[in-house]
């Protein structure tokens, strides 16, 4: 990647309906350069997708929060993955350093529904423990990459 499909990229994630023309005006190259561009670097799994971005608010999913997962054991990445992967709510899930093996991102509708999917996961055979921490307030959210 160069500096030029770098810019496209961050321009696509800023607004991913962004024409080809328009990206080529910033980019200074032609709307068909930039889509050759732009398969290119979805062909090379540059660009998995495109998606809509919603707001959770919007859904009534207003309660949001961190979890952090201690696990059994040697309980493996991908055995988390699995377990996770069941909860509709969990919208991120990582492996981190530190005390906690994972953590988890949740949105949920109220504190009770909250408390619904953190009994959820806490039913999982290797989880030993649960720490949650409740967002009160967003400060900075960006999706896609950082600027480049």
């Amino acid at each position: 990647m160069d500096t030029i499909d770098r810019k496209i990229v961050a321009l696509l994630c800023e607004d991913a309906r962004r024409s080809f023309a328009d990206v080529g005006a910033v980019v200074s190259l032609s709307a068909p350069a930039v889509k050759r561009r732009v398969d290119r670097l979805r062909a090379e799994g540059v660009i998995t997708g495109f998606t809509a971005v919603v707001s959770p608010d919007a859904l009534g999913w207003t309660t949001e929060a961190f979890i952090e997962l201690y696990c059994a054991g040697r309980t493996s990445p991908r055995e988390i993955q699995a377990a996770v992967r069941k909860v509709p709510e969990v919208v991120g899930a990582y492996t981190v350093s530190g005390g906690a093996d994972a953590l988890v991102h949740v949105r949920a509708a109220s504190i009770s529904h909250l408390e619904e999917v953190l009994e959820r996961l806490r039913a999982e055979p290797f989880v030993t423990q649960t720490e949650s921490m409740i967002v009160l307030s967003s400060l900075v959210e960006r999706p896609g990459l950082p600027p480049s």
